[in-house]
């Protein structure tokens, strides 16, 4: 046996004669009157310690599991900063703007103190004597709504290809423009003032309805060319065929011309 496993064994038979002196002494004081109450104080707080301990312990698992759930929360709410700021960033420009129209007046806007009164006829005029008419209120232009995400979702791949929903919805844009170009010059009185460029179109306008376009607003690829900056090529007709899948428009053939009616 070397020397430096018999001076290892020699520490450790000491530091157990140590430990069983120490244990011999403890026990001996337990056994004295004046030492006892105060060893029972001790066990005493021993076991409030333990238990606060405990308290303690529980106090923090339940700290950890909230800093854990507080953490997953933020977390959560970055990733929700960060699609709004996406969305806030990339409306879709064909979206209608919201647009708030106010009433020329209502009986709140009238002073309450004014009483209402009655028509009465103009001076130097009879009372029977008939009024001028009102002029007639201005026609609604039928556009073409938007198509929704859910009908993009639906219309075939082989139709669409690579073609994106606000790419279509942008031509939508651009032919609603032409629609309400059109029928403006087309609702003007016949005999009001215009110029000679529109009073050539308003002419064209007239000679490409037929019976089957009577009633309804459509367009012709020259309306395209002459109000809109899009380009009639084979991606415009793309377009249009998936217009005419989700039902935005129907085709009216004719004369050497082809309608777009808007349905």
């Amino acid at each position: 046996m070397a020397s430096s496993e018999l001076e290892q064994i020699c520490s450790y038979i000491n530091e157990k004669i140590s430990n069983i002196k120490t244990c011999l002494s403890l026990r001996n004081c337990g056994q004295e009157p004046t030492l006892k109450t105060i060893l029972n104080k001790i066990g005493d707080e021993i076991v409030v310690v333990n238990e606060l301990l405990n308290k303690l312990e529980l106090e923090i698992q339940y700290q950890e599991q909230t800093t854990n759930t507080l953490k997953e929360l933020c977390a959560s709410l970055e990733e929700d900063c960060k699609d709004v700021e996406h969305l806030k960033e990339n409306i879709p420009p064909h979206l209608p703007q919201v647009t708030v129209t106010q009433n020329s007046a209502t009986v709140s806007d009238l002073d309450p103190e004014e009483p209402v009164k009655g028509e009465e006829p103009v001076k130097g005029e009879e009372p029977g004597a008939t009024k001028k008419k009102p002029p007639k209120e201005q026609r609604n232009i039928k556009e073409m709504p938007f198509i929704t995400s859910e009908e993009f979702n639906g219309i075939p791949a082989y139709m669409k290809s690579r073609l994106t929903y606000c790419q279509i919805n942008d031509v939508i844009k651009e032919i609603n423009k032409a629609v309400v170009s059109k029928y403006k010059i087309l609702h003007q009185p016949k005999k009001s003032t215009m110029s000679s460029v529109a009073r050539n179109l308003y002419h064209r306008f007239l000679d490409e309805e037929t019976k089957d376009t009577k009633g309804h607003y459509f367009i012709v690829e020259a309306d395209v060319k002459e109000f809109t900056a899009l380009k009639v090529d084979k991606r415009f007709h793309v377009i249009l065929n998936i217009l005419r899948h989700c039902r935005r428009l129907s085709e009216v053939r004719g004369g050497g011309l082809t309608r777009y009616v808007i349905t």
